[in-house]
């Protein structure tokens, strides 16, 4: 009897082990994450089965900002190094965790065939470019980087006029894709895993003499709390995420070293 009663309780305990694993994680991620992050969400529910990513998007400052607040949020995914890092300095995060998990890209877009690229960014001087969408640069980084972009060059105070201001990348796109702006500055995942892929035409802005738009996840203090979250910023240096990340716009950071 003892010995039928064991081999229940194995067999009990074998059945458990999915559904101890599975679980669900909590993932704040940039706008630019948009159109790739479900399919980072599925990889990585193949990898660990039954673990689930719920996802809310918005701006990295505005992220930031809510999870200061309180928002039970277990990963954060921005758009820049600065503010998951900061949000570890305060105390908001785990900063053994932070990762740089991609590289953004910025380019020039605009669905008007009456416009080239041929000169650049300065052809947003011509005097028929009346509105020039890009995000917000004291919330977006990818706002910042065209601000950065366009003072490279000198033409910063020039489109100051011109400027239409979105909350995030995603709503940036959306203000060139309705006829309310004729340019866009988009992040090259927008163009590149949307709807908007192969519409319009693109400059891809050069990067030399600019500062890398390097993204970093890092685990939340809440998060600390749930194995699934460190599992998950983990998961995206792995080679299944970052094919999904090259082929969705994005370069890519220097692999994770090897240890053993």
């Amino acid at each position: 009897m003892k010995k039928l009663t064991s081999v229940l309780l194995c067999a009990l305990a074998l059945l458990a082990l999915p559904a101890a694993r599975a679980g669900t994680v909590l993932v704040a991620a940039a706008s630019d994450l948009a159109y790739c992050i479900d399919a980072l969400g599925a990889a990585f529910g193949k990898q660990v089965p039954g673990a689930r990513v719920k996802v809310s998007l918005g701006s990295s400052g505005n992220i930031f900002a809510q999870v200061r607040r309180g928002a039970p949020f277990e990963v954060f995914m921005s758009a820049d190094m600065a503010y998951p890092a900061r949000l570890a300095a305060e105390g908001g995060a785990d900063a053994a965790t932070l990762i740089p998990y991609a590289v953004g890209r910025i380019a020039l877009w605009s669905p008007d065939a009456r416009f080239g690229h041929g000169s650049g960014l300065r052809v947003l001087l011509d005097a028929r470019v009346k509105r020039i969408a890009i995000a917000n640069p004291d919330v977006a980084p990818y706002g910042r980087a065209a601000r950065e972009a366009l003072r490279a060059q000198g033409l910063w105070d020039a489109v100051q006029a011109k400027l239409v201001v979105g909350e995030n990348i995603a709503q940036t796109a959306q203000f060139v894709e309705s006829g309310n702006a004729q340019f866009g500055i988009l992040s090259m995942s927008t163009l590149s895993g949307s709807r908007l892929k192969g519409t319009g035409s693109h400059y891809l802005i050069p990067d030399a003499g600019l500062a890398p738009i390097e993204q970093g996840a890092i685990v939340t203090t809440r998060g600390k709390a749930n194995p699934l979250a460190a599992r998950f910023v983990r998961f995206l240096r792995s080679p299944a995420a970052r094919a999904i990340l090259l082929g969705n716009g994005f370069a890519l950071p220097a692999p994770a070293p090897a240890h053993g």
